[in-house]
């Protein structure tokens, strides 16, 4: 049974239920769900989203991300925004996309800690989690709750890895509107979606911090925390 939903007019919506966990249990159906950018929701997605059970729509777009594309949920009692990003402090040297995301992890622990912290204690019913595209900073936020709810490494993996398929049409139809190909390395470089990515940077969590779960403790999470999220998020 696919996971995808459809929510006109988004293009990579999944719920992670289903997901396994290393001792048998699974993500809950309907508990989280992972999202592009929900200013792209025409009316009939907003119904979608509504009649999903939605309690929490976390927005992890910075604040002139969110006032230059607001979603309809950016002023409704659903919305929830935490910036984990600060585009406003220029960085040198971020030339790959698994920079970019090992750079948002170490400069902002505190603003993970909250996103992750906003699914745990959001209200019953679905957290959805959306940025822009709905694959680095929303990856990197599922990616951290899913480890805490003790989901394999390898089922994050593939879980990042189908956004990659998702806008694998849209990919072609940029690079294609591009005639200079010169530009075409950069522009996969940080619109692609590859596995690679995620375990670079899962790879770097467990070196520099001990793992997902200590990293968020870093963040300022306690085991208190860690524990209403497993019990949210698994069956």
């Amino acid at each position: 049974m696919s996971r995808h939903l459809h929510w006109p007019d988004c293009r990579n919506v999944r719920d992670l239920g289903g997901l396994p966990t290393s001792d048998g249990g699974r993500i809950r159906p309907g508990a989280l769900i992972r999202a592009d950018g929900l200013q792209y929701l025409s009316q009939a997605g907003v119904d979608a989203v509504r009649r999903a059970d939605v309690s929490r729509v976390l927005d992890l777009r910075s604040p002139a991300e969110i006032d230059a594309a607001p979603t309809p949920f950016t002023d409704d009692a659903l919305g929830y925004r935490v910036a984990v990003q600060d585009p406003a402090v220029p960085r040198s040297g971020m030339d790959t996309i698994v920079k970019v995301c090992i750079d948002m992890l170490d400069l902002r622990p505190d603003r993970f800690a909250e996103a992750v912290l906003a699914i745990a204690e959001a209200p019953p019913g679905a957290v959805v989690v959306h940025c822009h595209g709905g694959k680095d900073r929303t990856g990197m936020v599922v990616a951290l709750a899913l480890s805490v709810a003790g989901v394999p490494v390898d089922e994050i993996i593939a879980d990042y890895f189908l956004t990659r398929q998702r806008f694998a049409t849209a990919m072609a139809a940029q690079l294609a509107a591009e005639p200079d190909e010169s530009l075409h390395a950069e522009m996969i470089e940080f619109r692609d979606t590859r596995a690679e990515s995620i375990i670079a940077i899962l790879a770097h969590l467990d070196t520099a911090y001990g793992g997902p779960e200590a990293y968020l403790r870093h963040g300022g999470l306690t085991t208190a925390h860690l524990g209403v999220l497993r019990s949210r998020l698994v069956a």
